[in-house]
């Protein structure tokens, strides 16, 4: 079903979306981060794995290319970067389940407890504060016990210079809704969704800001 309600658009704003790719690998430095993401998921075959705000497609592209037997499942509720995403999957031969609707409500479009492991790249640090714990909510429900949450984004920036940069972002996704991820929310918000075990495994300073790397894990 097409998404209803508003949602910050990739880069802020949907014209900026077809460059979104670009802009994304020059000034986060993606090379370095996505692979980080997929080692802390430690994949292996026939796992089930969800990427919530998978925009443009790239992790679970990757993901999908690292380990070809698992289940990737991708949602996000821009049409828009979709159709992006399902043109480079076809062009990587990527089998990849796309759906379109919101990460707050992933649960409801794709059932509960039935996936070993949730991701998701930046897309919390462009999000209200009620959204980004609806979607922590969600990632929780999606998973089976025991299973793994990674996150990707912009978390604590913890440096004068860092601060600055991020303010890049700010710009383009909004103080409020960024503000919160700049003075470490995400360390607050993932173990009240019922996370355990929170580890930050890397912080990694980028041209826009220091791009943190959660793990956490869904009690058994």
């Amino acid at each position: 079903m097409p998404a209803q309600r508003e949602f910050v658009p990739a880069l802020g704003k949907a014209e900026f979306t077809n460059a979104y790719d670009k802009v994304i690998a020059i000034m986060t430095r993606e090379k370095r981060w996505r692979p980080l993401v997929a080692k802390a998921l430690a994949l292996t075959p026939g796992e089930t794995v969800v990427d919530i705000g998978a925009g443009t497609g790239s992790q679970a592209i990757l993901l999908k290319t690292q380990t070809p037997d698992i289940r990737m499942i991708a949602i996000d509720p821009d049409p828009q970067v979709l159709a992006i995403a399902r043109a480079k999957a076809e062009a990587t031969r990527a089998a990849i389940e796309w759906h379109e609707g919101f990460g707050d409500e992933a649960h409801d479009h794709l059932g509960e407890g039935f996936a070993d492991a949730v991701v998701s790249s930046l897309v919390l640090h462009q999000c209200p504060m009620e959204v980004k714990s609806g979607i922590l909510a969600s990632a929780f429900r999606l998973l089976k016990p025991g299973g793994r949450l990674v996150i990707g984004d912009y978390g604590l920036q913890r440096t004068f210079l860092m601060r600055n940069l991020f303010r890049q972002v700010q710009m383009a996704d909004g103080f409020e809704y960024t503000q919160p991820n700049a003075e470490g929310i995400l360390n607050e918000l993932i173990p009240a969704a019922g996370f355990a075990a929170l580890e930050e495994r890397h912080v990694l300073p980028t041209h826009t800001g220091s791009i943190s790397i959660y793990h956490a894990v869904k009690p058994a």
